[in-house]
């Protein structure tokens, strides 16, 4: 027997010598929603589930999910990261202890329909790429964006700004610039980076590229570890395949927030997105992309408050923004500053404002 010592939690994990490799290791990161976690596990085993381990990473929920595992779930390996590591480090955990060729990292918040797992391995392992995903969909059926092409600089980060991010789509499509995000996916397609709610992994292609970046919390982490993924091989969307997604709702819950997606920059959510979003411009595309989207940012502002003014006097009725989100986000901005001399010197540090 070997003695594994996890140096996140200082729990000691024994897992046996010379196990047999199995196919797949699927990890689920909690954080107080045990209902979308049983929901989950409850579609996974709806289907035939071999060769496969389960490992829950929970982020200190200070409830009786541990306890309510075992009664439901015993064949679930269960860590106990002891603080809310986010979204990187208790993954991480996950794939330290996980046995299989394959590593899936899936949201609590996912419904697997039509054996999506097993059929996503298979296609996965049969082929040339180092990663995947499968084509997302909301609660109504609708799709989701799943597949992602990376921009230079991380220049569709601006798409979310107040006003500005309006007029520059609209630029965007007058020029017929490539979309970066992928909607609606049919067929089998190959892209920069997949959608955290659903990314497959073979664990040989981790080996090389390492594990998720420790200095993210939550949000862009799966954007800069596929990148460099990439370099080891390819990353792909398989259409085909359907996983519900109820986008959003485990960090709304935690941030006392709303909204889906990345357009939501006015609250402490928002605040969390766009220090991620700079930490993964900095380590991925660098200093020079970093300062320019840090200027953007801050030219933002009082764009923002003359497109409020605009509205309030020529359409007060169906004003898109309040002052209380321009507001929100100028907060957000100046605090952005007071992290950026970390960032600028790229190293280790934990960038948790929750």
């Amino acid at each position: 027997m070997n003695d594994n010592t996890d140096y996140f939690t200082g729990m000691t994990h024994v897992v046996s010598a010379g196990n047999p490799v199995m196919k797949l290791s699927i990890i689920i990161v909690e954080y107080k929603t045990p209902q979308l976690l049983f929901n989950c596990l409850e579609s996974l085993y709806r289907f035939p589930v071999t060769d496969t381990e389960v490992i829950v990473v929970d982020n200190f929920s200070q409830d009786d999910v541990e306890a309510q595992l075992s009664l439901r779930f015993p064949q679930v390996t269960f860590i106990q990261m002891g603080y809310n590591a986010g979204f990187a480090r208790a993954n991480n955990a996950g794939i330290k202890l996980a046995q299989g060729e394959l590593v899936l990292l899936i949201n609590s918040d996912t419904i697997v329909i039509d054996d999506a797992v097993n059929r996503c391995a298979d296609m996965l392992l049969a082929s040339n790429h180092v990663a995947c995903g499968v084509q997302l969909l909301n609660e109504d059926g609708s799709p989701q964006i799943s597949g992602n092409f990376a921009m230079k600089g991380g220049l569709n980060y601006l798409l979310p700004l107040p006003y500005m991010g309006a007029a520059l789509r609209k630029l965007a499509f007058a020029i017929h610039m490539k979309r970066p995000s992928l909607p609606d996916i049919k067929d089998n397609l190959e892209v920069d980076w997949v959608n955290g709610a659903f990314l497959m992994v073979k664990k040989s292609a981790i080996e090389k590229a390492g594990m998720l970046d420790e200095d993210f919390f939550l949000y862009s982490e799966e954007a800069e570890w596929c990148s460099r993924l990439k370099k080891v091989g390819s990353i792909c969307i398989f259409g085909p395949l359907h996983v519900y997604h109820l986008q959003g709702v485990s960090a709304n819950e935690a941030f006392a927030s709303e909204g889906k997606g990345y357009f939501n920059l006015f609250d402490k959510k928002g605040f969390q997105i766009m220090l991620s979003m700079f930490l993964r411009i900095r380590k991925q595309f660098g200093l020079f992309w970093f300062f320019f989207m840090l200027t953007m940012h801050l030219f933002a502002i009082p764009i923002f408050f003359l497109g409020l003014f605009v509205d309030t006097i020529f359409r007060p009725k169906n004003k898109m923004y309040n002052l209380g989100q321009w507001m929100g986000f100028t907060k957000n901005c100046f605090s952005l500053l007071t992290f950026s001399g970390r960032i600028i010197l790229n190293r280790p540090y934990f960038y948790k404002v929750l």
